[in-house]
């Protein structure tokens, strides 16, 4: 590690630079950017060599060149020493280069430097990763950090924290954040990008719910080592647990709400298998079911096993490899034993409501949605409060508003004096459309607050010339899908 003195002045270096992710955008500009999104460095190279302290650190750790040591020291003054004890440079003669990722992350308010392990496989070199190699910045956390409810809270756990991304957006909000991992090397770099962001966030070694055992949270936030593998070959910690299948996320989503204080979440980014005999959502929900806890699961995405194979392969660095045609093989048989037909990926949002009955919501979205999500996250676990429970008399007696962001949209015959379709879409969070009739469009459209839906439901009635008890009967089983889906609140 390094004395705080130093990382003090890390952080000032890397500010004065300033070493930020706008900052290196900039410096490279967009064509480079993209590519260095693609592991090729070459156009950054070509953008990076004015000796600058926002150049050399961006060829030192983005690209992974070796520099000079003087322009190292000019950009680094007084810690080219220090970081190579740390085991973050390491220095020849004249040159000095990056044993380790120095990256920089951040959000609209904070600009952040995360310790992660060099990538892999840049400019078309062998992707050759070790069993205890940790990643960066990469798409599932960068999706978990926007599935993530950003609610202050007295205490956060951040399960399996590898580098420490989610740990550091915990601590912006909770007034105690726990970092655990079973990793070594992980836990190292935890405590070392906490250290550079003055980030007091407390690490801790040990595997699920073990360093925390007796203790409970307001929020956990997880992205476990989810891959559904075979237990052959070399087990990378930060994608294969050593369970078998997806044990490793049934384990968390039932043991999580024993360490949920009331009110709390427990958020995960997950793979689950589909299974040849019954649906996926029917395997979810007896995990789900007894935990007592609501729970929103979004599946993303679903993947045929070859495609999944190919993808994990790769991202082992084995395409190529001698073995690659066993390997992939041997992984397909074992599906077939199992009786695996897919892969779904997808987030599971739990909250420990403390009700008799929990709302359990387990559907499929593959479309689009607004980031963040964690927001709507938090406004659904709001509306089930409020309404999960709420009888017939007392939903009619509610006044409702619209979601923000609300449109219809109409179709029918050009000239015709009424629609055949309309339209309600959302604009916000998970962008839901709903074919709705007459009554629901009206009923929708005349909620401002200022009535109860009883009353807008009977003056629709009147207006239609239909029986009020009838409108009431036939429509309420679709205000509560409208609030439900989030079109009204």
């Amino acid at each position: 590690m390094l004395r705080d003195h130093d990382a003090a002045a890390l952080a000032e270096a890397l500010r004065s630079a300033p070493y930020t992710v706008d900052a290196v955008a900039a410096l490279i500009g967009p064509d480079a950017h993209r590519a260095l999104l693609r592991n090729e460095t070459t156009a950054a190279r070509r953008a990076t060599g004015d000796g600058s302290a926002l150049a050399t650190l961006t060829r030192m750790f983005a690209l992974q060149l070796p520099v000079a040591l003087a322009d190292a020291e000019r950009a680094l003054p007084g810690l080219v020493d220090p970081l190579t004890v740390a085991g973050v440079l390491e220095r020849s003669v004249g040159e000095v280069a990056a044993r380790v990722d120095l990256r920089a992350y951040g959000d609209e308010e904070h600009d952040w430097w995360v310790v992660c392990d060099l990538t892999p496989g840049l400019d078309g070199t062998p992707r050759t990763v070790g069993p205890e190699h940790v990643l960066g910045i990469s798409e599932a956390s960068t999706s978990l950090a926007q599935l993530t409810v950003r609610e202050p809270v007295a205490s956060a756990l951040d399960l399996g924290a590898g580098c420490g991304v989610q740990s550091l957006h915990l601590a912006t909000h909770a007034q105690r954040v726990v970092a655990t991992d079973v990793n070594p090397r992980a836990l190292w770099m935890a405590r070392l990008t906490a250290q550079i962001n003055a980030s007091a966030y407390e690490v801790r070694d040990g595997s699920l719910f073990e360093p925390v055992r007796g203790e409970r949270f307001d929020l956990i936030a997880t992205n476990p080592p989810f891959v559904v593998s075979p237990a052959t070959g070399e087990r990378l910690v930060y994608r294969d647990s050593g369970l078998p299948g997806d044990e490793v996320v049934r384990r968390i989503v039932t043991q999580a709400p024993d360490h949920l204080n009331p009110g709390g979440w427990c958020q995960v980014l997950a793979n689950w298998v589909h299974d040849a005999d019954r649906p996926w959502t029917e395997r979810l929900a007896d995990w789900l079911a007894p935990t007592g806890c609501d729970a929103w699961v979004l599946q993303r995405e679903v993947a045929d096993l070859p495609t999944y194979v190919e993808m994990w392969l790769a991202d082992a660095g084995l395409q190529g490899a001698p073995d690659y045609v066993e390997r992939y093989d041997t992984w397909l048989s074992w599906f077939d034993q199992q009786g695996i037909e897919a892969i779904g990926f997808g987030w599971l949002s739990l909250r420990n409501s403390g009700r008799d009955e929990p709302v359990l919501r387990l559907e499929e979205w593959p479309y689009e949605i607004e980031q963040p999500i964690g927001p709507h996250v938090a406004a659904w676990g709001a509306r089930s409060d409020a309404y999960g429970d709420l009888g017939d008399d007392a939903l009619l007696a509610t006044h409702l508003t619209q979601a923000d962001g609300l449109v219809q949209e109409t179709a029918g015959p050009a000239g015709a004096a009424d629609p055949e379709v309309i339209i309600l879409r959302l604009q916000r969070g998970v962008r839901r459309a709903r074919q709705v009739d007459t009554v629901e469009a009206g009923l929708v459209g005349a909620c401002d607050g200022d009535l109860s839906v009883g009353q807008i439901l009977d003056a629709l009635a009147t207006l239609l010339e239909q029986d009020p008890t009838q409108v009431r009967a036939q429509t309420l089983p679709a205000v509560r899908e409208l609030v439900a889906d989030g079109f009204l609140h």
